[in-house]
């Protein structure tokens, strides 16, 4: 069993500061519901509303990284996974710089001391090797990736990496979804919670 993850949004929220990003530009209301996806419709809704969301993620994941925050359940999960000796890999879709980014910063380097901040690399902490992490500057280099590392199992927030053509048949699609999408897959799995993941993939935690 080797157990591949997504990062963003799947590991690490950016819910609180797409919030806060978005707000203070005036691109949403106060009132709007705090998540990604309420926020990026309300966004998009706009007069160059693509444009103006993608700055929002290019603040988010760039220079305003280190305020994202852990996802509850993670921690446990990765603890879980190195008690067991079981290998897992963060593979994520995630070029080196933005394109609407004006403090140019290396988004892979940011993501990685955000990782480094939450002891993912720590002996102490999640045990986590820096060759564990994996970068692809597109969804197709990504799955290349989730190939070359022989991945038994993927999980993600975002069905569209499990549509790809190039997605590995015998690969299990598991879909981080804490809002209970659906999905229009039906060898695609569906959880709300790390905690349900893991007793799914592994078991109850002892």
């Amino acid at each position: 069993m080797i157990i591949g993850v997504d990062f963003d949004n799947t590991i690490a929220t950016y819910d609180d500061l797409m919030y806060k990003i978005a707000l203070e530009a005036g691109f949403v209301a106060k009132n709007i519901e705090v998540n990604k996806r309420a926020i990026r419709n309300a966004i998009r809704a706009l007069p160059g509303g693509e444009k103006k969301w993608r700055v929002v993620q290019a603040k988010a994941y760039g220079p305003k990284m280190k305020e994202a925050r852990l996802i509850e359940g993670v921690r446990t999960f990765f603890m879980n996974l190195k008690k067991n000796r079981i290998p897992v890999y963060i593979i994520s879709h995630k070029t080196e710089f933005a394109d609407f980014d004006d403090s140019k910063t290396n988004l892979r380097k940011a993501a990685l001391e955000w990782m480094e901040e939450k002891q993912f690399f720590s002996e102490k902490g999640l045990g986590l090797g820096m060759d564990h992490v994996r970068f692809g500057a597109t969804r197709i280099e990504k799955i290349g990736w989730i190939k070359q590392l022989g991945c038994t199992h993927f999980i993600d927030d975002l069905e569209e990496v499990f549509s790809e053509p190039d997605f590995p048949g015998a690969v299990r699609k598991i879909l981080f979804s804490p809002l209970c999408v659906n999905t229009s897959s039906s060898n695609t799995e569906v959880f709300s919670s790390w905690a349900a993941i893991y007793e799914n993939i592994i078991g109850r935690p002892e």
